[in-house]
């Protein structure tokens, strides 16, 4: 027994991993089964983690709640930068596989583990993304692969199981959902269709409450600090709490297409009621609080973060230089956006900030002016023209 090699699995209890801890540990490995929590999984999945982890034949099962490292390392960003992949989809799997894998990583190094396992597939992006960060935060660790590099369909994980006595039901469902605090993804059924979208029954959040309200999210530096003027200090529950309030009108709901990893288009259905609504607010709010430029380079290397967290670069050394931009950029995002809420939608109110730049004594819009004469706006708009008006007096048969 004290030859035998250590093996962490990346347990996430469904049918892959379950089969790759019973069958390592038939192998003759010391298996231990180790559950990385991002926020997805309630206290009731957990418990039934650990007792079928022990079922399958673990040594030793545990749960890494690495929710709160997620938010302070990810999420927080994802909101400093508004990312939505393609303007449209909260980058939920991919940023939250990144630092479950960096958890794993962490844990087997811990152990001194001389194999690192997960049920990833073949034809995903999962693959890249665990293997990657092991190859990095844990070299020299063996990454054993069972279901990718064995070809093994569902029945024959299954079957293995069940000959084995553990008779658990893993029957192939129409849809497959991956929750997390910053969305539920969701795929198959209609999905594979791409002239379709998904009926309401694949959905896990339904509506609840018809009557409008009004939501306001209060930022201090980018970060949530109130909703409708409850203060939070811990940002993760903050984060459930506007899920709460979203999911009840089944907000966030929507489909997908992108650029897998691989190289090939994958689509996907979602529900993502707080991060929807979260990036919409502290959007409008930086409307008001930051300058023309600021906007503009902000959002330039937000696209980038959000493509290096999909695309399982999240350890490239670029990747805290962006950060410290867009910390910076937060330094007035401070205020409170308000959205008013209906069954399956939302829209922007207004913001109260005291960094408000609309509130400037030089003008209002559309309205008056102290900053400047009606001579000082002629002289303005001749000397912008200047370079139209020389171009176009050499070239007059261009004027459209």
């Amino acid at each position: 027994m004290a030859n035998k090699k250590k093996v962490v699995v990346a347990f996430s209890g469904g049918l892959d991993t379950s089969y790759t801890v019973m069958k390592l540990a038939k192998e003759g490995w010391e298996v231990y089964a180790a559950c990385a929590n991002t926020g997805g999984f309630s206290a009731e999945q957990l418990r039934t983690n650990e007792e079928n982890a022990y079922r399958l034949g673990a040594k030793q099962y545990v749960t890494l709640d690495v929710t709160q490292e997620y938010y302070e390392k990810s999420l927080k960003y994802m909101v400093f930068g508004n990312v939505l992949r393609n303007n449209c989809y909260p980058i939920s799997v991919s940023s939250e596989r990144i630092f479950q894998a960096i958890a794993i990583a962490r844990y087997a190094n811990e152990i001194g583990a001389d194999a690192i396992a997960h049920g990833s597939t073949g034809a995903g992006n999962d693959q890249i993304r665990f293997d990657m960060t092991f190859l990095v935060m844990a070299p020299g660790v063996e990454i054993i692969t069972l279901t990718r590099d064995q070809k093994l369909t569902r029945k024959e994980e299954v079957d293995f199981l069940n000959q084995n006595g553990f008779d658990a039901d893993f029957a192939k469902l129409k849809y497959s959902y991956n929750v997390g605090i910053w969305g539920t993804s969701i795929c198959g059924g209609e999905i594979l269709d791409p002239a379709q979208g998904l009926p309401e029954e694949a959905y896990l959040k339904h509506v609840t409450r018809q009557e409008e309200s009004l939501l306001k999210i209060t930022f201090e530096k980018g970060e949530i600090a109130a909703v409708n003027g409850e203060p939070f200090t811990d940002k993760v529950a903050a984060i459930q709490k506007i899920e709460e309030i979203g999911a009840s009108y089944g907000i966030g709901r929507d489909c997908n297409v992108g650029d897998t990893i691989i190289g090939i288009k994958g689509r996907v259905g979602f529900e993502a009621a707080a991060p929807k609504l979260i990036i919409e607010a502290h959007r409008l709010l930086e409307k008001s609080t930051l300058s023309k430029w600021q906007q503009y380079w902000k959002d330039q290397v937000a696209q980038w973060y959000g493509m290096f967290l999909h695309e399982s670069q999240y350890l490239e050394p670029v990747m805290p230089d962006i950060e410290a931009m867009l910390t910076s950029s937060q330094r007035n995002v401070t205020g409170t956006a308000i959205l008013k809420l209906r069954p399956l939608g939302f829209e922007t109110v207004g913001v109260d900030s005291p960094n408000d730049l609309q509130k400037s004594k030089l003008g209002e819009y559309g309205e008056t002016q102290t900053g400047w004469t009606a001579d000082d706006a002629k002289g303005f708009i001749k000397l912008l023209s200047t370079p139209l008006r020389v171009y176009y007096g050499i070239h007059p048969d261009e004027k459209r």
